[in-house]
């Protein structure tokens, strides 16, 4: 707000100089972007926050000039010579609840010209725009007082009555810039007898301008309800000077004063009669009492300020105190709509006192050597396994689109398909929280992709989140993750394809933890290729996924790659960390010699080599220290439906040095044993 400086000099003794005065209400908070030097003048670019409606007028930044440098403050002196009857004028409020106070006066025996000097040039340095005596008399007003009035041609008005009510159905006006508007059904109205004259709060109609011909007026000045001109005004895309301040809350008291001194200038200026005022005030305001402890304000500001000195600031704002003991009760007046509560007044008590002379203190607090989160432990050291296996971490945002599961084939039975939905989503492609993170870091590959990297290994250590029909969702961490390296000729071979490499990355995380027992089942996810995916059971449960993504999904991420090879895993975190051992034993390195003897067995094909290996560990020894698979076969002289499986199978004791005897005798019912639960036989 452009706020001229000889204007602030009529309303508050200053000697200090403009760019004192300047600083003086920035640390009031009031910011003072810029001083413009004008016509011999000052004036300043103010910032008033939405919050100070109060300090859009130059009686209100004078007010904060007077209320900081501890001065008096003068207000506008006016004389009116009224009439004794208000002219038959009517005014009837049909919407109390919209518009709770409407005053006005009816001006006879104007005589509309230009303005005189000292109006057009003060109107003018506030940024506003001259039109003619008794408009610009309005705008004066309310760049003096904060209070907009509107000034209608009497002679135009049906009825001699102003009637405040909603829209009617298919209701339109034609503003004062010349354009027709349909208005919503919610839109409160000024009118007269017939028709609508104003957008209330926000702009009059054209049919009711004052013109050069207009000879009496009736002179406007209410109280209208913030949110009804800010929803109105939004939805007419209509903004004026008067709706800005009506929106922020306008001073219900004072709207008779305004009112008063925009008719005592037209008196001075124009020379017309005017009217004795009509006010229909259905409900007065009462001010809110708030109780300020004098305690919890130096509590809360870390100063020493006496009471009174405390009691002497809130009255220097304009509030009216009634000390006690301990607090002082107090009435913040219409002007000041943002006081309600305690820490209004000590934010206003801070303000005047100075932020300056708030000692600057270091809080305290009691560092206590508290019990290390376990999962937080867990989270660190797991991100540091996968980073040190060529991974990237990356953080997401927690959601999602419903897309993104159409995409994957997840189906609708699916819990994964139980997703929050976000009631104000900033857009349609995050409209429900994650179910998963897999959609997400497919994201980040194809971002990635699409730049030209063609080694991307990324993962994600997140929650994601479930609707279980109560409150809250169900919120589970997960550590998910996708890798892609291009095939491209080298001059060393690699056999491993991805999903072995990712595959050995997640067992080198389990043997790092110290989770024993895991394995891997073939799996059925959607969206993962038959032959290339599994899911990762520990102790025999489930805890997670992994596999290439499918043929059919990587199509509909159109990459420009011959058959891409893309992995990803998921892996319920909270699960893992409770399968984490709370304590390790340690067994002394051994003292006797081990021997090794291999299993080759053809078996059906869907039986699983974990299967196999299961049993093999279950078999009845303690001379049975390890069992691993190194061998697996399909082709030539291998039945069809059938598969080939060689195990290594370790023995060791802890007493002795074992015999080949014996070993030869244990490895011969191992294998009875193995052909007799698979149905397999050996192959030679």
């Amino acid at each position: 707000m452009r706020v001229p400086f000889d204007w602030l000099k009529e309303f508050v003794d200053i000697t200090k100089s403009p760019e004192e005065v300047a600083d003086i209400l920035t640390m009031a908070g009031l910011e003072v972007e810029a001083v413009e030097k004008l016509d011999g003048d000052f004036v300043f670019e103010v910032n008033v926050t939405p919050n100070r409606p109060d300090c859009l007028s130059i009686i209100g930044i004078a007010r904060e000039i007077a209320t900081a440098m501890n001065l008096p403050l003068k207000y506008p002196r006016y004389e009116i010579k009224e009439e004794a009857s208000d002219y038959g004028f009517k005014v009837e409020i049909l919407a109390d609840s919209l518009c709770r106070r409407y005053a006005g006066r009816v001006v006879r025996g104007v005589k509309v010209a230009p303005s005189p000097d000292w109006i057009r040039n003060r109107i003018t340095k506030c940024g506003l725009r001259t039109i003619n005596n008794i408009v610009d008399i309005t705008n004066y007003v309310l760049m003096e007082s904060g209070h907009p009035l509107h000034a209608f041609d009497l002679n135009t008005l049906k009825g001699k009555s102003i009637k405040v009510a909603l829209a009617e159905e298919d209701c339109s006006i034609v503003t004062l810039d010349g354009i027709e508007r349909k208005l919503p059904p919610d839109a409160l109205l000024i009118w007269d007898a017939k028709n609508p004259v104003a957008i209330a709060g926000i702009m009059g109609g054209s049919e009711t301008e004052v013109s050069d011909s207009t000879q009496d007026v009736f002179l406007e000045s209410a109280y209208f309800e913030p949110t009804s001109v800010r929803r109105t005004s939004k939805a007419l895309g209509l903004k004026s000077e008067s709706s800005y301040r009506f929106e922020r809350g306008s001073d219900i008291e004072a709207l008779s004063n305004s009112l008063d001194r925009a008719a005592s200038l037209i008196q001075q200026v124009s020379c017309g009669r005017v009217y004795k005022k009509v006010d229909v005030y259905p409900k007065r305001f009462v001010p809110v009492t708030v109780d300020v402890r004098y305690g919890r304000v130096n509590k809360v500001l870390g100063t020493d300020i006496p009471d009174k000195e405390m009691a002497d600031i809130i009255k220097r704002l304009g509030f009216t105190v009634d000390s006690h003991k301990d607090y002082a009760a107090v009435k913040p007046q219409a002007f000041r709509t943002d006081i309600k509560i305690e820490a209004d007044v000590i934010e206003e008590i801070a303000r005047v006192y100075g932020y300056q002379n708030i000692p600057t203190t270091i809080p305290k607090a009691v560092i206590s050597g508290g019990k290390s989160d376990r999962k937080h432990t867990y989270a660190v050291r797991i991100k540091d396994i996968v980073r040190k296996a060529g991974f990237n971490e990356a953080i997401n945002y927690s959601f999602m689109a419903e897309t993104d599961l159409d995409m994957l084939h997840i189906a609708a039975e699916d819990r994964r398909r139980k997703a929050v939905s976000i009631k104000n989503p900033l857009k349609k492609e995050s409209s429900l929280l994650r179910t998963t993170l897999i959609p997400s870091l497919l994201e980040n590959f194809m971002h990635n992709f699409s730049r030209g990297v063609r080694d991307i290994r990324i993962f994600e250590l997140s929650r994601v989140f479930e609707d279980i029909g109560r409150p809250l969702p169900l919120e589970i961490k997960c550590l998910s993750g996708v890798y892609y390296r291009e095939k491209k000729p080298s001059l060393w071979k690699e056999d491993a394809g991805g999903f072995y490499i990712v595959k050995g990355m997640l067992e080198d995380l389990f043997n790092n933890l110290h989770v024993n027992g895991y394995a891997f089942y073939p799996s059925n996810e959607p969206f993962l290729h038959p032959g290339q995916s599994c899911e990762i059971h520990i102790s025999g449960s489930g805890i997670g996924l992994l596999g290439a993504v499918s043929p059919v999904v990587v199509d509909k991420l159109e990459l420009k790659a011959s058959k891409p090879e893309i992995i990803v895993f998921e892996i319920d975190f909270d699960r893992l960390i409770s399968l984490i051992p709370a304590s390790l034993e340690y067994s002394p390195i051994p003292k006797f010699p081990c021997i090794e003897r291999d299993i080759a067995i053809i078996v059906d094909d869907k039986l699983n080599a974990s299967d196999i290996e299961n049993l093999i560990r279950a078999y009845p020894s303690e001379l049975i220290e390890d069992v691993s698979i190194f061998d697996f076969y399909k082709g030539i002289n291998i039945p069809d439906e059938k598969k080939s499986l060689a195990f290594t199978v370790r023995y060791r004791s802890d007493s002795r040095t074992l015999t080949e005897a014996e070993v030869e005798e244990m490895h011969h019912n191992i294998l009875n044993y193995i052909t007799a639960e698979t149905g397999g036989k050996l192959r030679v």
